[in-house]
C-alpha cells in the first residue's frame, strides 16, 4: 500500500534516486542540497512503499497568494497506480487549505494530460522563461 508523507526531512540518496527517475538529476549537484531543497519548499510530499521512497513533489510559495508545484515523479515501475495524482492532489489540497488562489506548473512534453485529468488548463497565450546563464549550462 501507498501512503504519503508531508516531510520537512528524508533519505537524500533516495531523493536523489528519484529526480534521477524524472531525468532532473544534473551531475554538478550533491546530496548535501537535498537537505535544504525540502527544507525550503512551502510543501515536500513523499510517498512511499514499504520503507522505500515511490514518488514525490513539492510545492514553492510565498505563502500568501501563489504556489507552483514542481518535481512530480514517481518510479518507473511504481507508475500507472495512481501514486503521481495522489501526490498531486494531496499538493493542491495543501495549498487551498493555506488559501492560496493560484496553483501553477509547467509539464514536460507529454503530460499535459495527466494534468488536464486532474483539473490543470494548458495556459494559452502564456510562454514559459528560462534564464539563459542556467539554460546554458544544461547544453
Amino acid at each position: 500500500m501507498t501512503a504519503l508523507q508531508i516531510v520537512s526531512a528524508w533519505d537524500a540518496d533516495e531523493i536523489v534516486a528519484l529526480y534521477r527517475a524524472g531525468g532532473w538529476w544534473k551531475e554538478a549537484w550533491t546530496p548535501e542540497g537535498i537537505a535544504p531543497l525540502i527544507a525550503g519548499s512551502f510543501c515536500f510530499i513523499v510517498a512511499t512503499e514499504g520503507e522505500q521512497a515511490v514518488g514525490m513533489g513539492r510545492a514553492i510559495s510565498d505563502g500568501c497568494s501563489d504556489a507552483y508545484l514542481q518535481d512530480i515523479v514517481v518510479l518507473p515501475a511504481c507508475r500507472g497506480r495512481g501514486i503521481g495524482a495522489a501526490i498531486l492532489e494531496a499538493l493542491v489540497a495543501f495549498c487551498r487549505k493555506r488559501g492560496l488562489t493560484w496553483i501553477g506548473l509547467i509539464a514536460q512534453p507529454g503530460t499535459a494530460p495527466f494534468y488536464e485529468r486532474e483539473g490543470f488548463a494548458v495556459m494559452e497565450g502564456h510562454v514559459p522563461m528560462l534564464l539563459e546563464e542556467y539554460h546554458a549550462h544544461d547544453r
